[in-house]
């Protein structure tokens, strides 16, 4: 793809060429995933209260993260082996299968089931949408497609918690998950209308089995943690996670069929400083949304709705600042990099102050300036890590942006477990154990946050590399 030439820069010009049905397509898969995480936010209160078990209550996320590891990091190699049309098709079945196992599950292990055949689904989805992004956009619109990309979770912030507070009120949470089941198929014939189809890969390079393995073992031994007696064992179970996670790069680094593109574990490089900011800095975040709807609706007496758009808020701010920053000059690139990571820092700081008896202002704000850091640097981040790979490592790459967020993101919400479970959550949810997980969730998040900051702050300066 021929990124030197010239001429305009406008949303005429991103959505010219043939370029606006496959623009549409990843809007919905975006919108499925957002609304996703969102609704199911809001809903899991009433979930726990109508299936038990407290003690795995950020399972439902970890679960769903494992399976969306899992499938967006073959996401690369699938859409070159199958072509990319064929697999976003098996991706929406795929997530509506799990849907329908999830509505339909008597029980939290069934639900759990279905929330990890979910999170393969929505993985495939989330990893095909950043292949099509890199392969059939200019350098020139990536800025731009990720903040409009961005801008369906504004959608998602004001209808996925009024759609999970209001089922949730009405007892009824299982039709969330009906409904979601629904938006699948029907993305899946989408694709079918709105791709071309694509020449199958001759053979393809391959799945890296292995390493996907060993990242499914480091992911579940942090999630073991969560019902694990006592702090040494789940500290024990928690470090063994982390070393099996960077077991993975060094298998990566020598595998001939690999996860990650070249030097990806090297932080003197961008690809590498990159992707350790997005992985600390994801799995910073994820102690609001996995804890905060259960903490608010126990201390602060709010309804289903009115919980999830506090927590909303994360991803309002989100969407209204990469918007605003998405036409800045390239020399603000590396400046915004910075304010993000600092701004997402300094969100968990006031969480840990407000979220137990603060004003509920403090809350908004401290939700609010978790998004917005995010906002301000996501998409100048990956767009820093895709400019810097090979056209060999183009699709592993792109995809691999999604399969280190989501890592961050599963390793992040079994962290936040094991933290609300060893200060008494899983024993049930209490105004005792409410108040110390609100203060313990988000402080022990801060020290992933600032090895994210530290990460970008080294990607933006002159000693990395590409």
């Amino acid at each position: 793809m021929d990124q030197s030439l010239p001429g305009p820069k406008g949303w005429a010009d991103l959505l010219g060429e043939g370029r606006l049905p496959r623009f549409a397509l990843i809007c919905l898969g975006v919108w499925l995933s957002a609304a996703d995480s969102l609704v199911t936010a809001t809903i899991m209160p009433s979930v726990g209260a109508e299936l038990g078990g407290y003690g795995y209550f950020s399972w439902a996320t970890a679960g769903f993260l494992v399976g969306a590891i899992l499938a967006g990091a073959s996401a690369g190699r699938l859409s070159e082996m199958f072509g990319l049309r064929r697999a976003i098709v098996f991706a929406g079945l795929a997530y509506a299968a799990g849907c329908v196992m999830s509505a339909a599950g008597p029980n939290i292990a069934v639900f759990l089931a279905g929330r990890l055949l979910q999170g393969v689904g929505g993985g495939w989805i989330s990893g095909f949408s950043m292949v099509a992004i890199a392969l059939m956009f200019p350098e020139r619109h990536l800025a731009r497609v990720f903040a409009a990309v961005t801008s369906v979770w504004g959608i998602a912030t004001v209808v996925g918690p009024l759609v999970g507070g209001l089922f949730a009120q009405a007892h009824a949470w299982r039709m969330v998950f009906w409904l979601f089941a629904a938006q699948a198929v029907a993305f899946s014939a989408a694709a079918v209308w709105l791709l071309k189809a694509d020449a199958k890969a001759d053979g393809g390079p391959g799945v890296p089995w292995t390493q996907l393995g060993i990242l499914t073992l480091g992911v579940a031994a942090i999630a073991m943690a969560d019902i694990s007696r006592g702090a040494l064992a789940a500290g024990g179970l928690v470090l063994a996670g982390l070393a099996l996670l960077g077991v993975v790069l060094k298998v990566d680094g020598r595998a001939a069929v690999r996860l990650l593109p070249h030097r990806a574990a090297d932080l003197k490089t961008i690809v590498g400083s990159g992707y350790a900011a997005m992985f600390a800095l994801t799995a910073a975040s994820m102690g609001l949304s996995v804890y905060g709807p259960a903490i608010l609706q126990t201390l602060r007496g709010l309804s289903p709705l009115w919980a999830g758009y506090v927590i909303g808020a994360e991803a309002l701010g989100w969407t209204v600042c990469a918007l605003l920053v998405a036409d800045t000059s390239a020399v603000w690139d590396g400046r915004w990099v910075r304010f993000g990571s600092l701004c997402v820092v300094t969100s968990l700081v006031l969480l840990t102050w407000a979220m137990r008896d603060g004003a509920l202002g403090w809350v908004i704000a401290g939700s609010a300036l978790l998004g917005a850091g995010f906002g301000f640097f996501w998409s100048f981040l990956s767009r820093r890590v895709m400019a810097a790979l090979s056209d060999d490592d183009r699709a592993i790459g792109s995809s691999a942006i999604t399969a280190v967020r989501q890592t961050g993101a599963a390793v992040g919400a079994a962290i936040a477990g094991v933290t609300a479970n060893l200060v008494g959550f899983g024993s049930g949810l209490t105004a005792a154990t409410a108040q110390a997980s609100a203060v313990w969730v988000f402080a022990t998040a801060i020290p992933l946050a600032l090895a994210g900051t530290w990460a970008a702050f080294r990607l933006t300066g002159s000693a990395v590399k590409a």
